[in-house]
């Protein structure tokens, strides 16, 4: 992997920086639609390049449960498997087996769980993750973590972190496939000296990227922003730096001030299923009423597919009758919003103005919500 800085803002620590993969390079800072099965929920790969993704998240976990992957291996891999050609980034399954909590057992050799899919009892380690994401052959690989709750007793994330760490190096050492890039992940829950501890460590293995897990599992905005400032300082200028599972816009702009590069999370196709879209003013539920006999389109400043050809109107029938095409036509808006958002995150960086654009976005939002509040 090729990671090359060409634009740094003054008064933060954002970058805009390009990744260069075996399978195409995207700039950064970088969002990532998750495909947990594979796809990203009823969206195309064409339709996903036409709205500007260039990186895909694939979820190891549900992955090796169904259809397993051995049998993705033997049909080509998870690019051949789904059609796409650009890079995916496979994570660990770490994650997954922590919101488990009611199915598993952690120990220190890895984590035996029950499959929530049919019960059955499943045992993946540090090397096992390896071997499944090798398997699946992603561009960019996660070490195997574990995620701690919140909050958690400090003695407790004090030994996950050592766990954690030990995992790390086994994971290290058994990476054998070329042209993969794998990331090592720093946890250490909300204490800072922990996650000082674990970032150091995994620096002194000299990983090709760093991941800040552990993160979006309840903690309020200011302690995320505390972790990550206090962390990413520790990480190396020379290595992009992933934040897991954060994707609030709000809370993606945060983070890009405070140097992080990489972003995944479900929730603009998971909104988009339950009927939220976001637009340039905030959140848009298309299931009020208001927008019954509405001819304007999501977001008359919008690009998109689906704000270029219907109205809220039709788009809050196709909600309330559950039609399906309702769940494609807002996760392709939701999908080219994130993009869009990105995109002006770079320019913003690139023209170092991202203090004015995030000062103007975060007022657009308040404005929004506001408004918002005021029509309930």
């Amino acid at each position: 992997m090729d990671f090359t800085v060409h634009h740094k803002c003054s008064r933060y620590r954002a970058r805009v920086a390009e990744i260069g993969t075996r399978r195409g390079a995207f700039e950064t800072p970088v969002f990532m639609p998750v495909g947990t099965q594979g796809s990203v929920k009823s969206l195309t790969p064409e339709e996903l390049k036409e709205v500007g993704v260039r990186i895909l998240l694939a979820n190891t976990y549900h992955l090796y449960l169904r259809p397993g992957h051995k049998v993705i291996e033997k049909l080509g891999g998870l690019h051949a498997f789904m059609k796409w050609d650009g890079p995916i980034l496979t994570d660990s399954g770490g994650y997954q087996v922590f919101s488990l909590s009611q199915l598993r057992t952690v120990s220190d050799e890895g984590v035996l769980f029950r499959s929530h899919l049919d019960g059955s009892r499943h045992f993946i380690g540090p090397k096992d993750a390896m071997a499944i994401q090798e398997a699946l052959g992603g561009d960019i690989i996660m070490t195997f973590d574990e995620c701690v709750p919140y909050p958690a007793d400090y003695e407790y994330v004090k030994q996950s972190v050592k766990r954690t760490t030990r995992w790390a190096r086994i994971c290290l050492e058994s990476k054998s496939k070329k042209g993969q890039t794998l990331f090592g992940i720093v946890q250490g829950g909300m204490y800072r000296d922990l996650r000082e501890q674990s970032a150091l460590d995994l620096v002194d293995m000299e990983f090709e990227g760093y991941a800040l897990g552990g993160l979006s599992v309840g903690e309020g905005r200011e302690t995320r922003n505390r972790v990550i400032r206090e962390t990413i300082g520790l990480l190396p200028e020379k290595k992009p730096v992933y934040l897991m599972g954060v994707g609030m816009p709000e809370d993606i702009i945060d983070a890009v001030s405070l140097g992080v590069d990489m972003f995944d999370c479900v929730l603009p196709t998971r909104n988009a299923r339950n009927g939220t879209l976001f637009t340039g003013a905030g959140r848009m539920s298309i299931r009020n009423a208001r927008y019954l006999d509405d001819d304007r389109p999501i977001d008359e400043a919008c690009g998109c597919y689906t704000c270029s050809r219907f109205s809220r109107a039709y788009l809050r029938h196709l909600y309330m009758a559950r039609e399906l095409l309702s769940y494609r036509l807002n996760s392709i808006h939701n999908i080219y919003y994130y993009m869009r958002l990105m995109e002006r995150i770079r320019c913003a960086i690139k023209e170092d103005k991202l203090k004015e654009f995030r000062d103007a976005f975060l007022a657009s939002q308040r404005n929004g919500l506001e408004h918002s509040l005021e029509e309930h």
